[in-house]
């Protein structure tokens, strides 16, 4: 592809520009719809990038804090408007290289980025500490100051939301931030991080690398860095928290893989049960949070079973949807390899369980796969202890509460839970009984700026989004004065 409607942006950007990285390992990116090349010779950040991006970091510190916690708000509310105002341009750079349909990318994604900023903003002059009462002439003071600088690595599949829950919070804390855009979906994160100086904040304040494991381990074990918020798989994320311990003990906040199970009870509303059943599908599956197990109860399988099919059947026709028109809903999965992970899948749950509808490649060209539905698994199926991370529900049956609630929480993973009941009493008992961070009553929508969010178990440590998370990007100081 030889013109493209918007830049391209090629260079890591560090302090207030765009400048070559580096290292001297060098990419093609291709589109995930068409396998056109996008950018010939990506070059990736090393370690010595991230040594130049902490210096720069270091510098911006003292800008930062040397601005009011008014004017730090202020720069954070004037950036959510500017990220909001070029939705368009940061959905173009998703859609041009991994086919996010633009409803996502170019809407979705920067409206809630943009809230995220906007919500944060707010708390710039409200993080305070507070004076305990005085006992023996002493004035006592508790201060809520920053850690100094942070880094953030974030995910392939949402890299404008992650880019926010973390630098948001950081930056209201009277933190820097360097953050690590993937190296399978780089370039509106590099947007982003231009439209931050645009927006007033001071050069290097935010800067944005893109690198493989490379960057990332110098990132984590990096000794001027005392906070690090990543997410993606399990594998990397411990290795991350391994590295930040042996490294200055920095602190570590994980945001990890999930199989959230959906539970579907005989009074649900059968429509609305199956339509967010269905809601695995939003952005190919490519949803840590997404519900890819569903148990419904054996009256209504039948019937929910059949509205879910339909629904899968006819996503499925959509494929190959152009990403740029906002109707589109479908997409590829982002990458090469992420595609070669759920055919493996695709095959294995082939011979654990029944496969309603799906289950193969499209097209020749991109990275398309069928969406799936699997159902009645063996009870050890790998398609439902593992996580899949592609457009695959596995679908189960139960008698009993007792049964589902052991089904439900039989997972490594507690990043997410649903109930679909009319009954309030049952909708409590399991909303206090499920191993998840975060559970939905009647609905598929567990994430908000102001709540927190992140996982049980092995699905992380730590929470990100709601007042809340300004904790774990600040340090407690005690005054004590006679």
């Amino acid at each position: 592809m030889s013109s493209f409607k918007y830049p391209i942006p090629t260079q890591q950007f560090i302090h207030g520009e765009f400048v070559d990285a580096k290292g001297t390992q060098k990419v093609t990116l291709k589109s995930a719809v068409d396998d056109s090349v996008i950018v010939e010779d990506f070059i990736f950040a090393n370690s010595e990038d991230v040594d130049i991006a902490v210096e720069s970091a270091a510098k911006g510190l003292l800008e930062w804090q040397a601005l009011t916690p008014a004017k730090r708000g202020e720069h954070l509310w004037n950036y959510a408007t500017a990220i909001e105002k070029n939705a368009e341009q940061l959905g173009y750079l998703e859609s041009i290289l991994v086919g996010k349909p633009a409803l996502f990318g170019g809407m979705w994604e920067p409206k809630t980025a943009g809230d995220l900023f906007r919500y944060f903003a707010g708390f710039c002059d409200k993080h305070v500490g507070e004076a305990p009462s005085d006992e023996e002439g002493f004035l006592r003071i508790v201060r809520n100051e920053p850690l100094g600088i942070c880094a953030a690595i974030n995910a392939f599949n949402s890299p404008i939301i992650t880019f926010a829950m973390k630098a948001a919070p950081a930056l209201a804390a009277g933190n820097v931030i360097i953050s690590k855009a993937s190296e399978f979906n780089p370039f509106s994160s590099l947007f982003l991080a231009q439209l931050a100086v645009e927006a007033g904040i001071p050069a290097g304040v935010l800067n944005v690398i893109v690198g493989a494991g490379e960057a990332g381990a110098a990132l984590a074990s990096h000794m001027k860095i005392r906070k690090i918020s990543f997410t993606g798989s399990v594998a990397t994320g411990k290795k991350v928290q391994i590295a930040g311990t042996n490294s200055n003990l920095k602190r570590v906040t994980l945001e990890l893989g999930g199989k959230s199970p959906v539970i579907v009870f005989p009074d649900a509303d059968l429509a609305n049960a199956a339509q967010s059943g269905a809601s695995f599908l939003a952005l190919n599956g490519q949803g840590c949070v997404l519900g890819t197990r569903i148990y419904v109860h054996e009256d209504i399988a039948d019937a929910y079973l059949a509205q879910l099919k339909a629904m899968v059947e006819h996503h499925a026709s959509t494929l190959g949807a152009d990403p740029f028109d906002m109707k589109t809903m479908s997409s590829p999965l982002y990458h090469p390899q992420q595609k070669e992970v759920v055919m493996r899948f695709l095959e294995q749950g082939k011979k654990e369980a029944e496969t309603v509808t799906g289950g193969k490649s499209w097209g020749e060209k991109g990275h398309y796969v069928e969406p799936t539905i699997f159902f009645k698994p063996t009870a050890d199926a790998d398609i439902v202890k593992k996580e899949i991370f592609g457009p695959v529900v596995v679908v189960d049956t139960f008698k009993t509460e007792d049964e589902v609630l052991h089904k439900a929480n039989d997972t490594e993973y507690g990043l997410g839970a649903a109930v679909f009941t009319k009954d309030i009493d049952r909708a409590i008992r399991f909303a206090l009984k499920l191993e998840a961070g975060s559970v939905t009553v009647n609905n598929s929508q567990p994430f908000h700026p102001t709540v927190p969010f992140g996982g049980y178990k092995s699905s992380g440590v730590g929470r990100e989004n709601g007042k809340a998370v300004l904790k774990e990007y600040s340090q407690t100081k005690s005054v004590h004065i006679k």
